[in-house]
């Protein structure tokens, strides 16, 4: 009998631990069907032009990403603070670009000039100029880049005027229109300007409100290719009809 009562309670207790772990390892099965599920709605997410890393990682992760999205911002106002000293001088006081240089080699020139036969009088040590020398690997690699893209225009230049592509073809022409509206209405040096402050703003603007963006920029390019396909097959249309008269 005290047998057979110890393999009851033992069977009782065996039952009680089933369901006490039994939630748990529900609850974990849970935890993990929702990472899961997390994991599949971030992939799942539009980002613009269809970038899967961070914006500062998309412009170099360097100095130059950390100036455009003002990481440091004593930087940052800096540079925005001289390339607007430099518009203004050359767009409201009609200061000219070969000018400025001549100027400003001329000081230079003769601060060292002075500084360099002064130290002779005054017993002091003078300026230690730098030896600056391009080396011809660094001119090589930047010629190579330069090149590559040239080929790579040259190349979607041949494409559209072999007519194989429209979307190319369509992209084209109202990308170099809206740049001749541009160009009615701007010079080049306020149209660089103008870019200039757009890089300075446009990606700032777009990290702080990066989720409404990307889902407003998904609805307009679904958009715009429900309008591009409805116009592709006007254009196909009528090219068949003038292939039909011929």
């Amino acid at each position: 009998m005290a047998d057979h009562k110890e393999s009851k309670m033992e069977e009782l207790a065996h039952k009680i631990h089933r369901k006490i772990s039994s939630p748990s390892s529900s609850d974990s099965d849970d935890d993990k069907r929702s990472r899961a599920c997390a994991v599949a709605l971030k992939a799942k997410v539009y980002r613009l032009f269809g970038r899967e890393k961070p914006l500062h990682q998309v412009l170099g992760a360097g100095k130059p990403a950390d100036i455009l999205l003002w990481r440091n911002k004593k930087l940052s106002a800096g540079v925005l603070g001289g390339v607007t000293s430099l518009w203004f001088l050359f767009e409201m006081l009609d200061y000219h670009l070969i000018t400025m240089i001549c100027h400003l080699m001329i000081l230079a020139l003769s601060v060292l000039f002075l500084w360099s036969n002064a130290s002779n009088f005054i017993n002091n040590s003078p300026p230690t100029i730098p030896e600056v020398v391009i080396s011809e690997k660094c001119l090589l690699k930047a010629v190579s880049c330069f090149t590559f893209e040239i080929n790579r225009t040259l190349d979607i230049v041949r494409t559209i005027a072999t007519g194989k592509d429209l979307k190319t073809f369509l992209g084209a022409i109202a990308g170099l229109w809206f740049l001749s509206i541009l160009g009615s209405c701007f010079n080049f040096l306020t149209m660089v300007y103008i870019v200039f402050i757009l890089l300075y703003t446009v990606p700032v603007f777009y990290e702080k409100y990066e989720d409404k963006v990307d889902a407003f920029s998904e609805k307009m390019i679904i958009e715009l290719k429900k309008q591009f396909a409805v116009l592709e097959k006007k254009v196909l249309s009528s090219m068949n009809k003038e292939k039909k008269k011929d």
